[in-house]
């Protein structure tokens, strides 16, 4: 499915691909609505259409992944509240093997998420994911999401990766697609971020569902 000897830079996701998307999804569709109903004195099902029309609004742009812009919105405290459950935040089962491989075979790993930087500290406190990575780049620090050019554009100008030589990968079909009419190469698509759903049906891009499968290529696939 991918060529290892011509992939020398790992760009990652981290919500979804290597983190259980259950947490972020628990948050947003339950656990935020369930709050925001306690404060507007409101149904948890009127606070969650609500929400659903917010999120609606701004998926996608920077404002969605904005922990600041949605305690603006909902005047909750948003990272009080994630600290609430934060019990579910954890690794995929089969990241750690597959991330350690990476690291092994002397392939550059980058962690690029859309999280805000507040968000993705919390991650990194409930998992220490930070050792597996060269850099961690929230997207924010760029002021683009990654379903915009612009942001491979300052990404690439900041980091110097050779789109040729490089695998991103992401749960997002959107954002895979945006990689690639950036001219990234190799591209893989994670199809089943929820550990609490149903796989995702992907065609557009090569798909996984257990990062295992790739770990005994890694290392024994020199980089050319």
């Amino acid at each position: 499915m991918l060529n290892w000897a011509e992939i020398s830079t790992v760009l990652i996701d981290m919500d979804g691909t290597i983190l259980d998307l259950h947490f972020d999804n628990h948050f947003w569709l339950e656990h935020l609505p369930m709050r925001y109903s306690e404060k507007m004195s409101i149904s948890v099902e009127q606070a969650k259409d609500e929400l659903k029309s917010d999120y609606q609004s701004v998926i996608g742009t920077i404002e969605w992944y904005c922990l600041d812009y949605w305690q603006e919105k909902t005047q909750l405290p948003i990272k009080t509240l994630k600290r609430e459950i934060q019990h579910l935040i954890q690794l995929r089962e089969d990241a750690h093997d597959f991330l350690v491989a990476l690291k092994d075979s002397g392939r550059e790993v980058i962690l690029v998420t859309n999280a805000h930087p507040d968000a993705l500290s919390l991650k990194v406190e409930r998992t220490r994911l930070d050792k597996y990575f060269d850099v961690l780049y929230s997207t924010h620090e760029f002021g683009a999401t990654k379903e915009s050019q612009q942001l491979w554009q300052r990404l690439q100008t900041k980091q110097g990766f050779d789109t040729n030589r490089t695998l991103f990968i992401d749960d997002s079909v959107n954002i895979l697609a945006s990689a690639q009419r950036f001219g990234i190469k190799h591209l893989l698509a994670v199809a089943n971020p929820d550990s609490k759903k149903a796989d995702n049906i992907i065609t557009d891009f090569p798909a996984t569902t257990n990062f295992y499968e790739f770990v005994k290529d890694i290392l024994a696939t020199p980089m050319i």
